[in-house]
């Protein structure tokens, strides 16, 4: 397959583009900055310059690929601010997730693309009642907290979009490994190195958590056996409370355990939905994808993967 990556820069895509090509594919990537070209060039793949918040640039991009498939991960995450609210942090993400959505969409159509996978996320978005562990037919949160409802309800309008074209979406887990937050010198890790990711109230949010190449493996299988109009949980093996990934990736790098900070006090400082994510987000099951994508991670656990991550 010829396969479109909108977003190819970010951090799934430095990792998809060598796995594409080794499994056959041949791949065409787009940046918004053509400083970034000769990197996306380097991988293997056929640069091009594209803004996913322009209609014209996005159909004009697709119609010169020609391609057989699309896969949608644009974002524009540039580092975490605990302290930011997450609609702050996400506000051109969101954009990319409903404008960009609706570009890439309109582009495949008039291209004649069959095949479209789209980014979303497994995690805090599922509803704070019920299991512990969600599903893919677990319905989403309701009423999310103040900060947060803008990132929600573009996550909504994302998987709304690409469900009713007949595309798949896949909720990634929390990455891990190359090209991530999550190495040895990842800005997360060094969050945790310095002291400032703290372990709020009891800790008792879940997580799910993912290894890019895991999520590459589970983003190739969905385009070649993913049902279409259907969404798939990508995370590993071992949803984790807080409580016990935290102090453990902290031990991992040699650093002192995360300071503890009163419920109260992290409301105060960075406000309801940075509480609801170390308290009360719902971790998520990949037995849809392992059942219909005939798709197993390699880092079955975060604890295997977190430390080959951080050495």
């Amino acid at each position: 397959m010829h396969i479109f990556i909108a977003g190819a820069s970010g951090t799934i895509g430095h990792t998809l583009i060598p796995y594409l090509i080794k499994h056959g594919h041949t791949v065409t990537g787009t940046t918004r900055s053509s400083a970034k070209a000769d990197a996306l060039r380097a991988l293997g793949a056929k640069p091009a310059i594209m803004d996913g918040l322009d209609a014209a640039s996005v159909l004009a991009a697709v119609e010169a690929a020609k391609p057989d498939a699309i896969l949608h991960e644009m974002t524009a995450l540039h580092g975490m601010n605990p302290r930011q609210k997450p609609d702050r942090v996400f506000a051109v993400t969101n954009r990319l997730r409903t404008e960009g959505t609706k570009h890439l969409l309109a582009a495949a159509r008039q291209a004649g693309v069959k095949k479209f996978v789209a980014q979303s996320y497994a995690g805090w978005p599922y509803a704070r009642s019920g299991g512990l562990i969600k599903s893919e037919n677990d319905p989403l949160d309701p009423t999310p907290p103040r900060g947060i409802e803008e990132t929600h309800a573009a996550i909504r309008q994302l998987e709304r979009m690409v469900v009713d074209a007949g595309g798949v979406v896949l909720r990634y887990g929390g990455f891990y490994g190359p090209g991530s937050g999550l190495t040895r010198d990842g800005d997360q890790t060094r969050m945790v190195q310095a002291r400032k990711f703290p372990l709020v109230g009891g800790g008792t949010g879940i997580w799910s958590f993912i290894h890019t190449d895991d999520a590459a493996s589970a983003t190739l299988a969905a385009l070649e056996r993913g049902r279409p109009g259907e969404i798939y949980n990508v995370v590993d093996d071992e949803p984790a409370p807080v409580r016990e990934w935290l102090p453990a990736l902290a031990d991992m790098i040699g650093a002192k355990p995360p300071r503890h900070v009163p419920t109260w006090l992290a409301r105060r400082l960075a406000g309801p939905a940075a509480v609801m994510m170390m308290t009360d987000a719902r971790g998520a099951s990949n037995a849809k994808a392992r059942a219909e994508l005939d798709w197993v991670p390699s880092r079955r656990s975060w604890r295997e993967g977190f430390r080959e991550a951080v050495s």
